[in-house]
Formats: C-alpha cells, sequence, structure tokens
C-alpha cells in the first residue's frame, strides 16, 4: 500500500512540475562580434610575454622550440595607452620549421564592459608574418558558455628586432 502511495506522489509532483519545464523559452543562439588590439610586449622592463624555453642551435629554423607565456593586454585600440578590456593569458610555440608559425592556446579574459568576467578560448596556427590569420575559438565560459567561432588576427605594428607587436584581433563568435 506504502508503495502505492509513493508513486502517486512522485506521479502528482511530476504532473505539477511538468508544466514549468516545458513553458522555458529555449537559449537562443546569437552571434557576436568583438574587435580589439592585443599587445604582445617582450623586451623592456616590464614584459608581458617571457620565453620559457629557448630553441636549441642546430634547428633548420632559428626559433623553433621557443615556447613563450603570455599575459597581454587586450585594448580598443591599437595605442599602449588605450582602455584595457582584458586580457590573453596563455602560450605560443614556435612549432614551425619553415617559417615563423606558432602553436597558439590562449584564453581571452575579458574584465570590462558587457562581456566583464567572460572568457573565450582560441586555439590555433598562428603565423604571425601572414597578412591575416584565422584561428578557431573553440569554447568559452561566462556569458561565452558554448561558445564556437573564429578569431582573424591582423598585424597592427611588429619590431622585429625586439619581438615586440600590437595585433588587431576581430572575432566572431556563436554562443547563447
Amino acid at each position: 500500500m506504502a508503495s502505492i502511495h509513493s508513486s502517486l506522489l512522485l506521479l502528482f509532483t511530476v504532473a505539477l512540475l511538468l508544466p514549468s519545464i516545458s513553458a522555458k523559452k529555449p537559449l537562443k543562439e546569437k552571434l557576436s562580434h568583438l574587435h580589439f588590439y592585443f599587445h604582445d610586449i617582450v623586451s623592456g622592463r616590464n614584459p608581458t610575454a617571457i620565453p620559457i624555453t629557448r630553441p636549441l642551435n642546430s634547428s633548420s629554423f632559428a626559433l623553433f622550440g621557443m615556447v613563450t607565456v603570455m599575459d597581454d593586454p587586450l585594448t580598443t585600440g591599437p595605442e599602449p595607452n588605450s582602455t584595457v578590456i582584458g586580457r590573453a593569458q596563455g602560450f605560443y610555440a614556435a612549432a614551425a620549421q619553415s617559417e615563423l608559425g606558432f602553436l597558439q592556446a590562449m584564453n581571452l579574459h575579458f574584465s570590462s564592459g558587457k562581456y566583464n568576467g567572460s572568457v573565450l578560448t582560441v586555439l590555433g596556427r598562428n603565423a604571425p608574418l601572414h597578412t591575416v590569420r584565422e584561428m578557431p575559438v573553440v569554447g568559452g565560459a561566462g556569458l561565452f558558455r558554448f561558445a564556437r567561432g573564429y578569431a582573424l588576427a591582423h598585424t597592427h605594428w611588429i619590431d622585429l628586432t625586439s619581438g615586440d607587436a600590437i595585433v588587431e584581433y576581430n572575432v566572431y563568435v556563436l554562443h547563447f
């Protein structure tokens, strides 16, 4: 008898909750375009990127094998004193032997504005001497949960002697 009462109680509870579960609106996917500048400073007293391994000189390409960790500011403009909207945190590894080509893995952590506290994760090949590079957005957090998309990188300025660079990013991301 107790099991019949338990079953009826469970059925009644499910019947009460079902309308509220089915009444929720499905999440709507949206496309966002983000535009910012990435400042990679490897020289001077306050670098934002530092090599953690150096290449062997026996390599056919001088940088092959170098791994650099970064915590680069993301700004609204190319000027170093532009408003900071976040940080690019991750690493890039010189993974090409015939040209300057990196495996780049980074979290774009936004610290102000509409996306404050949200993160996009980018993982892909970055050949800095190419005019435009496309890298996949493979995920995100915060307002970018379930994110997917791509980032287009264009070198705005580079000092080939120091390695310092300012890169313009246009990121297109689908998210809920």
